[in-house]
């Protein structure tokens, strides 16, 4: 009992003073507002605090690394003091910015993967709408049967729904904080469309076919 009362105050004294650390580091390579918009568009639950503490961490391992290399040097040929300690430092920095630069190349994965997948799902859609469903229980529909990373924003959109708030609304949110450009112009039709009770086949079916045509010309362009 006595062990894990003090391991508990360790963790209470460092908690703060790791938390402010992290802030300061990552305010440094990144704002909280540009973390929280590609945590937003990534689909975690991390908090803005979270990622900083863990981007510390980044931190303090590739410190960790630049203070091995720094001892190693010092014991082949010792080189001058400030030069270390700059190494030092510099394995910190890289460190929190690895860990800023991974969170980005998550984002554009997972956006590209939810680009890929847009067509099959506008498709689905549209059947689902022509078969005389409303546009919810279309997205029921198809969260149901496919798997991917537009799969789970639009259960995100369901959640929304049935946690209260109005369709409109939920689409907009998904059209916000989308950097798929396909993907926010599809949440701002269905959006219009449940507004208005406008016509949504052709509108899915057209945004479907334009992004399988903007893929084929990226292909061609890539094998160029």
């Amino acid at each position: 009992a006595g062990g894990a009362k003090s391991t508990s105050g360790v963790g209470a004294g460092f908690g703060p003073v790791v938390s402010r650390i992290a802030g300061v580091v990552g305010e440094s390579v990144g704002s909280a507002s540009s973390v929280t918009r590609r945590i937003a568009r990534l689909g975690s639950g991390e908090s803005v605090e979270s990622f900083r503490v863990r981007q510390a961490a980044w931190g303090a391992t590739g410190f960790g690394l630049a203070l091995a290399a720094s001892l190693l040097a010092w014991a082949l040929n010792r080189p001058p003091v400030p030069a270390l300690l700059v190494l030092c430092v510099s394995g910190f920095i890289v460190g929190c910015l690895a860990c800023d630069q991974r969170l980005s190349s998550q984002v554009t994965s997972r956006e590209r993967e939810m680009q890929r997948e847009f067509p099959t799902v506008a498709e689905l859609l549209a059947l689902a709408v022509a078969a005389g469903e409303s546009p919810v229980s279309a997205l029921e529909r198809v969260t149901r049967v496919t798997h991917g990373a537009l799969s789970d924003e639009l259960g995100r959109v369901l959640a929304d729904v049935r946690a209260g708030e109005p369709v409109v609304d939920a689409f907009d949110s998904l059209a916000a904080r989308t950097g798929v450009t396909s993907i926010a112009r599809f949440a701002e039709g269905m959006a219009v469309a449940v507004d208005r009770g406008t016509p949504l086949i052709e509108v899915l079916h057209a945004q479907a076919g334009d992004v399988r045509e903007s893929a084929r010309r990226d292909l061609i362009e890539s094998g160029g």
